[in-house]
């Protein structure tokens, strides 16, 4: 798990120290001759022919994943493979690494904010819903004084924190064209203050879009969170269902959602590949050719789960991303 964690770190463009025994480590200088592929080289030297996007992903001196010709020289470690700069590329100086710093490659972690959203599976069902503003009211926000349907025999106390969401419209696979879920964005929080049977008045403590009657409740959750990326232990195949934007062209930083969830075994720091699968060209075959390896068009980071559907984060991309797009987690070898 290390292994990979450390190739995670390095994927999303930290430095970490190796382990200072395996810095003194004298690599095996190959030369790669015509044929040669990052799938094979991995295969051939690891026994992991799916280590290779981490290869692409932990050098810089391969902007395609595809694109390595004969000549160029690699180094072979016990665990790695290093992709030697482009003839003409002046190699950039490195500092020397303070011995404390060599003893552990530390756990790779990033920010999100909580303002992805996600999408609300059949059967989840909100706490509660924004029933009327105050003064009737179009539009409410910070400080502002609304109404809701949690009361007394609810369980709904004075001092209950909700999170405030509206749906932006249900979500179809993008293959089998079945219903997912209603995608939902985050519009606020607020605090119930004065509590009926059936009612309650509440203040919106903080927003972050323009609030209406009709936007539903979810319990308060921290919305801030610090996600681990976390190794695979599966082999999984699923799609980019939804983005945030609504937007079908992709790119780093972008918010998707998958039909990949907790049911399947994803976990919110999970990594998987954005992948396509590539046509043969028979005209030149002698035999039928079923299938030939994926195309690697980048990568994303899990964020959110919910059952059977996630929020990811563009990590990485060679070319533009779409909605439909295959995505592959495989398991940590």
């Amino acid at each position: 798990m290390k292994k990979h964690l450390c190739l995670a770190l390095l994927f999303l463009g930290l430095t970490a120290a190796a382990p200072f025994a395996a810095a003194q480590e004298q690599p095996t200088i190959y030369t790669i001759v015509p044929g040669d592929t990052l799938w094979g080289l991995s295969q051939r030297f690891l026994k992991d022919p799916y280590y290779w996007p981490n290869v692409w992903a932990n050098n810089q001196a391969v902007g395609n994943p595809h694109f390595i010709y004969p000549g160029q020289k690699v180094r072979i470690y016990s665990d790695r493979i290093e992709i030697e700069p482009a003839p003409g590329s002046a190699p950039q100086p490195q500092a020397p690494i303070p011995q404390e710093l060599r003893e552990e490659a530390q756990p790779v972690t990033f920010t999100v904010n909580g303002s992805e959203g996600f999408l609300i599976e059949n059967g989840l069902k909100p706490s509660g819903t924004v029933i009327s503003l105050h003064q009737n009211r179009e539009m409410a926000g910070t400080d502002d004084i609304v109404y809701t349907d949690i009361g007394r025999i609810q369980g709904g106390n004075p001092g209950d924190r909700y999170q405030i969401y509206k749906k932006i419209g249900p979500v179809s696979h993008p293959v089998t064209n079945v219903i997912l879920g209603q995608q939902v964005m985050p519009l606020g929080e607020l605090q119930l203050s004065e509590l009926e049977e059936k009612a309650s008045k509440a203040i919106v403590t903080k927003s972050f879009q323009e609030i209406s009657a009709g936007s539903f409740l979810l319990p308060y959750q921290e919305r801030k969170l610090t996600i681990t990326l976390k190794s695979a232990d599966r082999d999984l195949t699923g799609y980019i269902v939804q983005t945030q934007t609504g937007n079908q062209a992709l790119a780093v930083s972008d918010v998707v959602f998958l039909d990949l969830g907790k049911s399947q075994g994803v976990q919110p720091g999970n990594m998987l590949y954005i992948v396509r699968d590539v046509v043969p060209d028979q005209r030149y075959a002698n035999a039928k050719i079923e299938k030939l390896p994926v195309e690697v068009v980048g990568a994303l980071v899990v964020v959110a789960t919910g059952m059977n559907s996630s929020t990811a984060v563009i990590v990485k991309s060679v070319d533009t991303v779409y909605r439909g797009d295959r995505v592959e987690m495989k398991k940590s070898r």
